[in-house]
């Protein structure tokens, strides 16, 4: 699947979330046993570990549909770039959706300037450079600072990896980001 049908296939599962139509997800026992023999997801969807948001629910996708990798903030660091890396090279996936959201509590922590325990100080640290970016825009901040994060981790993926750029060339990688109404549970591809 390229990876403008995989868009499509998410754009639509999303609408189903929105409109509480859902297709039957593909969960029980066979689905389970076919998956034993290997995995075929048609997109990456890296996002916020917000518990109010799971990807998997938001596109109304079953089993073995998503690689989802989720972290706070939808911070990039070499564990989540070699996952993401590990599904384009190895399981041939041509979409990867970085997924903000309304709301993010790491990025309003990092708004705030927050101190945490090294780990946690980590995050706000991945985030800082957004939001110095949100402070120059006009609008709401904190909205401007989860989508100057969306932003920053597009071009991150972009830029980063060998393997991710690679893909891009040879094989229509497409890395797009789009943030998420937790309100009406709504995906905006083009958000800025």
């Amino acid at each position: 699947m390229d990876a403008y049908q995989a868009l499509e296939k998410l754009i639509a599962g999303n609408r189903r979330y929105v409109t509480e139509k859902y297709a039957k997800a593909d969960i029980g026992f066979n689905k389970r046993a076919e998956l034993i023999k290997g995995q075929q997801p048609f997109a990456i969807i890296l996002g916020c570990s917000d518990s109010r948001i799971p990807p998997e629910i938001v596109f109304d996708q079953g089993l073995g549909q998503l690689f989802v990798v989720r972290t706070a903030g939808q911070v990039v660091d070499a564990v989540v770039l070699g996952s993401i890396e590990y599904a384009v090279e190895h399981l041939d996936v041509r979409l990867i959706l970085v997924l903000g959201h309304q709301d993010c509590g790491a990025v309003k922590a990092a708004l705030e300037n927050k101190q945490g325990p090294v780990h946690i100080a980590s995050i706000l640290q991945s985030i800082a450079p957004a939001v110095e970016t949100a402070k120059n825009r006009t609008g709401e901040l904190l909205l401007n600072a989860i989508k100057a994060n969306i932003e920053f981790t597009v071009e991150k993926l972009q830029s980063t990896s060998p393997i991710l750029k690679k893909a891009i060339m040879r094989k229509g990688l497409q890395i797009i980001g789009a943030i998420h109404n937790i309100c009406d549970g709504s995906v905006t591809l083009d958000y800025t």
